[in-house]
């Protein structure tokens, strides 16, 4: 009996997931972040701020919002047809931090949001990224009328490490965002080379940040091209 036995017929595998976490403090942009770079439309676990959550949630600096993020959001962003970005925004308050643990399993990395007026709010982020080896860079994300910060001016406040880049970003703009995400990667390929991957079942091979290198950045391209 004939048969084809091209390649053709052969089925698609099913892409790599890589996963991104973007943390930070309450109201620094995370779900805006997501929701901006993401190619469908975004999951997002948003409720109303009540007056019963008012001596809790600190909106020093972010008197206008109304919402916040109780479990997580979720994007994606498809890179090529092998791999397939996944991105985890994290709860902002407190009381919520419980989650962070079993939503840093498997990631690739993170990306911390900061906002300048309450720089204080991103330390329990970096922290928690630091303690548990997990690659990460630091955006600042530039509110209207906050006071603009070099970017090692950031760095000599939050007392991060050399390697640890420091970004401009506008969480509102995709363009911005994805500079924020090529940045990471680059981070993580110089931070984490192939030879010495973590050969542990919730760890994203380093094979897999190297794989997608060509996507994430184009020939040419760097992440300070353009303005945030």
């Amino acid at each position: 009996m004939a048969y084809d036995d091209s390649s053709d017929s052969l089925p698609t595998p099913f892409p790599t997931a890589l996963k991104v976490l973007v943390a930070g403090g309450f109201g620094v942009g995370k779900t805006t972040f997501v929701g901006s770079v993401s190619e469908i439309a975004p999951l997002s676990t948003e409720e109303l701020l009540t007056q019963v959550g008012a001596e809790t949630d600190d909106l020093t600096g972010v008197e206008l919002k109304t919402s916040t993020t109780v479990a997580m959001d979720f994007g994606r962003i498809t890179l090529d047809e092998r791999h397939v970005l996944y991105l985890f925004g994290t709860p902002g308050q407190e009381r919520f931090w419980f989650m962070w643990d079993e939503l840093c399993r498997g990631a690739l990395g993170a990306i911390v949001l900061a906002d300048t007026r309450r720089l204080e709010n991103s330390f329990s982020a970096v922290d928690f990224f630091e303690q548990r080896g997990i690659g990460f860079v630091v955006a600042v994300n530039e509110f209207d009328g906050s006071f603009r910060y070099d970017p090692e001016e950031v760095r000599a406040a939050i007392d991060l490490r050399p390697d640890v880049p420091v970004v401009i970003c506008d969480a509102r703009i995709a363009s911005s965002g994805i500079r924020t995400l090529v940045t990471l990667v680059q981070h993580l390929l110089t931070a984490v080379p192939v030879a010495d991957a973590p050969d542990t079942p919730d760890a994203t091979d380093a094979t897999d940040v190297a794989d997608v290198q060509d996507v994430a950045v184009p020939s040419g391209a760097s992440p300070d091209d353009g303005a945030a």
